[in-house]
């Protein structure tokens, strides 16, 4: 199979922004310790931590027994699950993320401090998600990037209400076919490999293959995706997940419901923390927070369907 010339693909500041988190966050942190893995990751974030935009403030409470931070603003509420393989991240990794969010958008903000693999297996972060947005009043907006990109979809199907509103997932990972597409053609890409998705994989499931046919783990092989909410995918080009964010909102319209895929081109895994510093990722953190806004409104901001 023909690699993709990603000297081509991927642009300058993109390549500055991937030097840089591997400076931080080295390629070969999979193979080390949990503990270890933890201490890079969160050495990395704080890295690139930007601080709060003026205004935005943040609270740590409990919601349903689950650590979570919010930022006040107005409602609709924004719920966020964070990224990091179901094994790393937290409050604090995406904090800066969400801050910008509430700035962008002056929605509430709730990021959930969800348990991690491999101390607490599948379905023990689902489970973290679900009862947050249980105990949030209100209609709600849900949004995650990676593995909180599957976390707030599998919470979708799993509850299916009218008042979750839309949700947003950023370079998810929906349980797509690793035999095919974007899984084999980035299976080495800069910032995330297909090793790395077995591994990581491997981990929230106690080391064995993610079973088949199960949404909770996999949403993209439910068999019903009707009655879910106004859906935005953003598939990173340089990524193996790429494909699931497309294949995600083809399924959805299929059924008759409404949802968009975008491809953020030249860019990678992890891209959110880039968004200072790389145009192609400013662009696309824009869409995410006016996408949101639209969704809090009851908009449908994309032509594709009315």
């Amino acid at each position: 199979m023909t690699q993709p010339d990603y000297t081509r693909l991927i642009d300058a500041p993109t390549w500055a922004f991937i030097r840089a988190t591997e400076a931080a966050y080295p390629p070969d942190t999979a193979t080390l310790s949990i503990a270890d893995q933890r201490a890079i990751y969160d050495r990395m974030c704080r890295a690139f931590f930007r601080g709060y935009p003026p205004g935005v403030t943040a609270t740590d409470e409990v919601i349903a027994g689950v650590p979570c931070r919010r930022y006040p603003g107005t409602g609709p509420v924004v719920i966020y699950a964070h990224g990091g393989g179901y094994v790393v991240g937290g409050l604090h990794s995406h904090d800066d993320v969400c801050a910008e969010i509430r700035a962008e958008t002056g929605l509430t903000v709730i990021s959930v401090d969800y348990r991690l693999s491999p101390e607490h297996r599948h379905p023990a972060a689902l489970e973290d998600v679900l009862a947050v947005i249980r105990a949030t009043p209100g209609p709600l907006l849900l949004a995650g990037d990676s593995a909180g990109g599957n976390l707030v979809a599998a919470a979708a199907h799993v509850l299916r209400e009218a008042r979750l509103l839309g949700q947003v997932l950023v370079y998810p990972g929906l349980g797509g076919d690793r035999s095919k597409g974007s899984y084999r053609t980035h299976a080495n890409a800069p910032m995330l490999t297909a090793a790395d998705l077995e591994f990581y994989a491997g981990i929230r499931h106690g080391g064995t293959a993610p079973p088949p046919g199960d949404p909770t783990v996999s949403p993209l092989q439910d068999k019903d995706f009707t009655r879910l909410p106004m859906t935005l995918a953003i598939g990173a080009e340089c990524d193996p997940l790429h494909d699931d964010a497309a294949a995600y909102a083809t399924a959805i319209t299929a059924a008759g419901g409404r949802a968009h895929a975008v491809t953020a081109p030249g860019l990678v895994h992890g891209y959110l923390r880039a968004r200072a510093t790389v145009p192609r990722a400013a662009e696309s953190f824009a869409l995410i927070t006016a996408t949101l806004a639209s969704f809090a409104r009851g908009d449908w901001p994309f032509g594709d369907r009315p």
